[in-house]
Order: structure tokens, then C-alpha cells, then sequence
């Protein structure tokens, strides 16, 4: 039985997620944080949906970031949550949003290619995007647990998408700059309904307390 399945964004892992599954188990959930590493969307949404069809009823998806993208994509949920999430459309890509709203100065994360081609993400301003609202510690912990991604990542480009007709959450967190304005506000159009929170990218860390409980809202039960 799994009634909720959390979906990493890009750069991050399910490590990062450990204390929110932990808190969910604790509420006598069962909790899935599938690892979708250098997967294609077609291949991250085949995965997850494998552990829908096993499930003994209809589980909540959560996505963060990227992870969204996959959730957006997931047939069989009881619901979808996304936190600070992308939130594509089919025959969208990133890459594609991306160029028609850049975004104001200082938007989106800074990244170069390492020795292998991927994308590695500038420490400082991943600590600043990433996790502003965190501690030392747990920010120290989040940004060791960062990995290289591949850049085919912006180009990810759903051939169908589930949240047309799966109810929804969209969590913004108002001081997140790490997606380019005006994208934040075309997501949360595409779900049921929003809800904005004083918080930076990472919500799931700085007040698990409170998403456990909006994933609870969700239906997740």
C-alpha cells in the first residue's frame, strides 16, 4: 500500500525528502520517494505509475520543482500536490518557457558543465535560492546532497498530462526566485487551487510540519 509518493526535483535526490517521509510514516502513511534520476519523463512517469497501479487505492502524487513536470504527467493519483513546482503542458518544454519569459535579473539558479557535460549548480547561490530559509545545518546537509544534472533536462515535453483532470494543490512560496516570472503565476492557474506561503524553494525543509498537513488536506489518508 503506498498513500503518497514524492517526486525530487532536478539536482536533488530522496534524501532530501527523508524528514517529510518520516513525518508522514509517522502518521501511519506509507510513503514513496522513488528515485528518477537521469530518467526521461517517459521513463520517470512509467516508474511512478508502477507504483500506482500497486497501490491498494489512488495515493497522492506530490512533485517539488522538476519533480512536477513527472507528477503532472501521472495517471491514477488521488490528487496532485506541487510545491514551487514546474507544471508543463503537452508539447511544452522548459527550455521553450524559459525563452519566452526569461524572467527578471537574478531569477533561476546559476549552473555550469563539469568535466562530464552536466549542469552543476553554483553552491552560493543555490544556498541563497535554494534553501534562504533554512539553517546552516540543514542547508550544510541539502547542498552535499546536490548532483550534477543533464542538461537534456529542459528539454523534458509531456505527451499527455494527468492535472487537466486530477484535483490539485499548488504551494508558491513567495520568496522562491529559483522560476522565472512570470512562470510561478501560469502553474498555479493550471490547478485547483493555490496557496502562497512566506517561504523560499524548499518548504518540504523549512516547514515539513505544515506540508505534511497540506498533503494530509489533499486527501492522502
Amino acid at each position: 500500500m503506498t498513500d503518497v509518493i514524492i517526486l525530487h526535483g532536478a539536482w536533488h535526490q530522496p534524501a532530501h525528502y527523508a524528514a517529510l517521509a518520516d513525518l508522514l510514516r509517522s502518521r501511519n502513511l506509507s510513503v514513496q520517494v522513488p528515485d528518477l534520476y537521469e530518467l526521461s519523463l517517459a521513463e520517470s512517469t512509467e516508474k511512478v505509475e508502477a507504483i500506482v497501479a500497486e497501490a491498494s487505492k489512488p495515493p497522492v502524487v506530490v512533485g517539488h520543482s522538476f519533480g512536477g513536470v513527472t507528477a503532472g504527467t501521472v495517471r491514477g493519483a488521488s490528487a496532485l500536490v506541487f510545491l514551487n513546482s514546474w507544471i508543463l503542458d503537452v508539447g511544452e518544454s522548459p527550455a521553450e518557457l524559459l525563452a519566452q519569459a526569461p524572467g527578471e535579473p537574478g531569477e533561476g539558479l546559476l549552473a555550469a558543465p563539469d568535466a562530464e557535460g552536466r549542469l552543476r549548480l553554483d553552491p552560493a547561490d543555490a544556498r541563497a535560492k535554494l534553501y534562504g530559509d533554512l539553517d546552516d545545518s540543514t542547508a550544510t546537509r541539502a547542498l552535499d546532497l546536490l548532483r550534477p544534472e543533464p542538461p537534456s533536462i529542459f528539454a523534458a515535453t509531456p505527451t499527455h498530462v494527468s492535472w487537466h483532470d486530477t484535483p490539485s494543490i499548488y504551494l508558491r512560496g513567495q520568496q522562491d526566485r529559483t522560476i522565472a516570472t512570470p512562470l510561478p503565476d501560469r502553474f498555479a492557474t493550471r490547478c485547483s487551487r493555490t496557496e502562497t506561503w512566506d517561504t523560499s524553494h524548499s518548504p518540504y525543509l523549512s516547514h515539513p510540519v505544515a506540508v505534511a498537513d497540506l498533503i494530509e488536506r489533499s486527501g492522502a489518508s
